[in-house]
């Protein structure tokens, strides 16, 4: 039986690592001995039993509990537990996902130790290398001996960068498998019962969400009060509902930015406009939100593939992005530090510009069995030359 320890280190990574989960206990129980570890690396109060239930997977094997730190602390203390985890379980492989901090740390153990390492996820680029994620990204794939790329781009990516063809493996996205399968979910139950009903009843038919949490944007007021500045002007126009960031939050107090940000509890009345700021939601919670939205506008990574694959208009508040195809292809639109840009394009939105928009080639929901396939037909030893 093939042993694949899959790692995840924040909530993001659990979405991609899900479905795969999902297909190796369902249709390869007898085939795979998945073992599921939780770096630790963000805390956060929404993971429950509950979340891994909505995931339809069980709650990790293995929590490492690393919590926050410098880039250089959370690498290390990954390495130095996970290790412990390796030394135990001796995998086959071992599955990571992303670009986080934990990815190429747990990499970095599994190829001390001569055993396979997968990149979910792989041949990203930004071509951005002050982006920490950058950064991981290219170290993780510089050790990955199997690699599963989103979008054709990111296949090219690492031929040229000499990986061996043999070893690339073009599946589509896991990330698009688990919106399927929440939409399938929500889809499923009455919305009278969703916890988000109420405020969406109360919102016109146009509307936008936003996030916002990259240091890049949040960090200094000299980068957040344009932004505000210009998401109060759109506000006028189209109520943005704000599930705010805890980081994002104390820059806000902090530099005295809250000023016309509405709470939406304890009042029935509609929401014809304003930024409504809430607490940070659970991606159910989120989703029942923005698929409907007019526009979504974002600095995540996640975000510009769920609305690219569902069609709706993602305006992305970074300068850079490593998911060429949300442009090219998608529905997504690089907007950068132009805020005059960013009010010129929601205005375009709202009268009806939009931009064309398909869903990339396998962004179907099946990555995670290709990816399964792929795997169970891959040569099993546990070390790797």
């Amino acid at each position: 039986m093939l042993k694949i320890v899959l790692v995840a280190g924040a909530r993001p990574n659990f979405m991609k690592i899900a479905p795969i989960l999902r297909e190796m206990r369902q249709h390869y129980a007898k085939e795979i001995h998945p073992v599921l570890v939780h770096t630790g690396q963000h805390y956060d109060e929404n993971m429950s039993g509950s979340f891994f239930a909505e995931l339809g997977i069980a709650q990790p094997d293995y929590n490492l509990e690393v919590g926050s730190g410098s880039h250089a602390e959370q690498t290390a203390a990954v390495m130095v537990r996970f290790e412990k985890v390796c030394r135990q379980e001796q995998p086959d492989m071992v599955l990571v996902v992303g670009d986080v901090n934990s990815t190429i740390a747990a990499g970095l153990v599994a190829k001390k130790m001569n055993t396979c390492l997968v990149h979910v996820e792989a041949g990203l680029r930004s071509q951005d290398r002050s982006m920490p994620e950058e950064i991981n990204r290219l170290a993780t794939d510089a050790i990955t001996d199997i690699f599963f790329t989103t979008e054709k781009e990111g296949t090219q990516n690492l031929l040229h960068e000499g990986k061996e063809e043999s070893a690339v493996h073009f599946v589509g996205h896991v990330m698009v498998d688990n919106l399927f399968y929440q939409l399938e979910k929500l889809n499923e139950c009455d919305p009278k019962d969703h916890a988000m009903h109420t405020l969406k009843q109360r919102l016109p038919d146009r509307y936008a969400c936003l996030t916002l949490h990259r240091p890049a944007n949040v960090d200094t007021i000299e980068d957040l009060q344009p932004i505000v500045a210009a998401l109060q002007d759109i506000s006028k126009k189209i109520p943005v509902i704000f599930p705010c960031h805890p980081r994002t939050l104390s820059k806000l107090k902090a530099f005295d930015l809250l000023a016309g940000m509405r709470d939406p509890q304890g009042s029935p009345d509609p929401i014809p406009s304003g930024i409504v700021l809430m607490p940070p939601l659970g991606y159910n919670d989120f989703l029942y939100l923005w698929k409907d939205a007019a526009m979504v506008l974002t600095d995540s990574g996640g975000l510009q593939e769920e609305t690219t694959a569902l069609k709706v208009p993602c305006l992305t508040l970074r300068t850079s992005t490593e998911r060429p195809i949300t442009l090219e292809q998608g529905s997504n639109i690089l907007i950068g530090r132009d805020m005059g840009l960013l009010k010129k394009t929601v205005s375009d939105l709202l009268a009806g510009n939009c931009k064309k928009s398909s869903v990339p080639a396998l962004w179907d929901g099946h990555a995670s069995r290709r990816i399964v396939q792929i795997l169970t037909g891959t040569n099993r030893r546990r070390r790797v030359p």
